[in-house]
């Protein structure tokens, strides 16, 4: 019942996160940044955005902040960017528990959309535990315009549950995806991408 509960209100959380009109994404020079990307999907909402989305996010928004302002993260907060290959990395850690928040954009091969991903997973103990707000969602924006829109186009659907754990590239262009068997075997496959999605290889 507990898992039933959970579901729906993560369900729920992630329709707020994800109804969201256009997202104007705001930058200096002559091309968005990584920081662009996070720093316009993380602020998009409205001052009195839901409470779940607070929960979700609030703690990405603070390291983001306090990462512009060169302030030192709080306590159990790593924050790394790396601009030149677009990626962002935050973790949170606190006992057990550990969330690992990834952004990373890619560019596309018509040369006239990006697509921006958001991803946040749960871990207890090192292991990948499907938590309230886990989950990957992903953005194209278009580079006339400067806006980018939820979309699901991107070539496969995402497994939500405790065996699967979904990996966004530092290096490279391609997703790994993580699956743990009944005995706690680890196994990786690889989301290929294309220049427009993701094949499964």
């Amino acid at each position: 019942m507990k898992r039933i509960a959970l579901a729906i209100m993560f369900v729920c959380c992630t329709m707020a996160l994800t109804a969201q009109d256009a997202i104007r994404v705001n930058y200096k020079g002559a091309k968005p940044t990584i920081t662009d990307f996070a720093w316009a999907f993380l602020f998009s909402e409205d001052d009195d955005e839901e409470e779940c989305d607070q929960e979700a996010t609030g703690w990405v928004k603070n390291a983001l902040e306090n990462y512009r302002k060169g302030l030192p993260q709080d306590e159990g907060v790593t924050f790394n960017v790396d601009e030149k290959n677009g990626y962002i990395y935050c973790e949170y850690k606190q006992d057990e528990y550990m969330v690992k928040v990834e952004m990373c954009y890619w560019n596309e091969s018509d040369q006239k959309h990006k697509l921006f991903a958001y991803s946040s997973w749960l871990f207890i103990n090192g292991r990948h535990s499907m938590g309230q707000y886990d989950d990957i969602q992903f953005y194209r924006y278009n580079n006339a315009t400067k806006k980018m829109f939820f979309t699901r186009d991107v070539g496969f659907d995402v497994e939500y549950s405790d065996d699967y754990y979904y990996s966004l590239p530092q290096k490279g262009k391609d997703i790994i995806v993580t699956h743990w068997d009944k005995n706690g075997g680890k196994e990786e496959r690889t989301l290929k991408w294309n220049g427009r999605r993701f094949h499964l290889m």
